[in-house]
């Protein structure tokens, strides 16, 4: 199979007809263009838009130790391979999870890819995507864990990482196919955190046109999604030894399993958990009026008309991003005092996909 050859390091070689996924839009869901003015389609009413994701690397983890390994350091379970269909061998599934420091505060947020084992002889694989910036510190954090476990941990640059998102609504779309070309595409997987971000697709190829019915889409449209539906990804939305994971909505996106065996930093999360009082979230905002030419600084302060402090704003891009704030202060008029003495008015909402409890 290509993608156990490539988590081997070996050149992959594989003969027949290419294969073929679906992929399904989720209703409400779709892209939203903001790069371009107002009233253009910058996909040419393509049903997807798949972006590259130069920002966000790949590790891969393989070997006889590697499911314990990982399970005693991530916040979630590991996702099981999906249900083999004959000779076909089962497809990848992706999971999403943080890694915690003793103080159980987020160091890197991942998306977790279980590669499908195609005999008893092949030894477990993973690969763990996250932002590149952090590429070499996650590498190190894990060797510091690995002591004496059959684990061997390594960077995967000969993969590349995708974003697919449905352009328009279902019932416009219905399901589109994407076929894979020849000894490319490895891993096609939904995206674990919400049906609002579509799917993630690992591959080879750095520009091919790999998604029928699809098209290249701009970087910052993928990145105006992620804000607009609430989705923090990458160290400038969660800052490692910062961030807490709970209040970054690590529950809502299927990020924490409750119930699974120990892993680090799981004492603060769990009893923030069970004490079921999380005063602050991760919400995101949008912007009004004048902004200052440089951006809104991440961590400037979220006040209310009163000027009572109700959080800090995290990262963004234009008009929309992420803030902490204190929940009860969010339905009242908010703003940022900027550094040039001018006020920048913030209004924050909750994503739809969040569950209804929280709303």
């Amino acid at each position: 199979m290509a993608a156990a050859a490539l988590l081997r390091g070996a050149v992959p070689g594989r003969s027949g007809p290419a294969w073929q996924w679906r992929l399904r839009a989720t209703p409400r869901c779709r892209l939203v263009h903001g790069s371009g003015r107002h009233g253009d389609d910058p996909t040419g009413g393509a049903a997807w838009a798949y972006f590259p994701l130069r920002e966000r690397a790949l590790l891969r983890v393989r070997g006889p130790d590697s499911a314990p390994f990982l399970l005693g350091l991530l916040t979630n379970e590991l996702p099981l391979p999906g249900p083999a269909n004959g000779a076909t061998p089962p497809p990848a599934r992706a999971g999403y999870a943080h890694f915690l420091n003793v103080q159980g505060r987020t160091l890197y947020d991942v998306l977790v890819y279980r590669l499908p084992e195609c005999d008893r002889s092949e030894v477990p694989a993973f690969l763990l995507e996250c932002d590149r910036a952090v590429l070499g510190a996650l590498q190190t954090h894990l060797g510091l864990y690995k002591i004496r476990r059959k684990v061997t941990v390594e960077p995967c640059p000969e993969l590349y990482v995708w974003s697919v998102l449905p352009c328009t609504p279902v019932e416009a779309c219905g399901a589109a196919p994407l076929r894979e070309p020849a000894e490319r595409t490895t891993i096609l997987a939904r995206d674990p955190r919400t049906g609002c971000m579509g799917w993630r697709l690992l591959t080879q190829d750095k520009g091919l046109a790999l998604v029928s019915g699809g098209q290249l889409g701009d970087l910052r449209d993928y990145h105006r999604h992620r804000y607009m539906h609430g989705v923090p990804e990458g160290v400038h939305d969660l800052p490692p030894g910062v961030a807490l994971p709970l209040e970054s909505n690590l529950a809502f996106m299927n990020g924490v399993s409750f119930s699974k065996g120990c892993y680090i930093g799981q004492e603060l999360t769990a009893r923030t958990h069970h004490m079921g009082v999380i005063r602050k979230r991760l919400f995101p905002v949008r912007l009004s009026g004048p902004l200052p030419a440089g951006g809104i600084t991440p961590g400037a302060l979220v006040l209310t008309e009163s000027g009572q402090a109700a959080g800090k704003y995290r990262a963004g891009q234009g008009d929309v991003g992420l803030a902490l704030l204190r929940s009860e202060k969010i339905k009242g008029p908010l703003h940022i005092r900027t550094s040039e003495g001018g006020q920048v008015a913030l209004t924050a909402s909750v994503p739809d996909w969040w569950p209804t409890a929280t709303k």
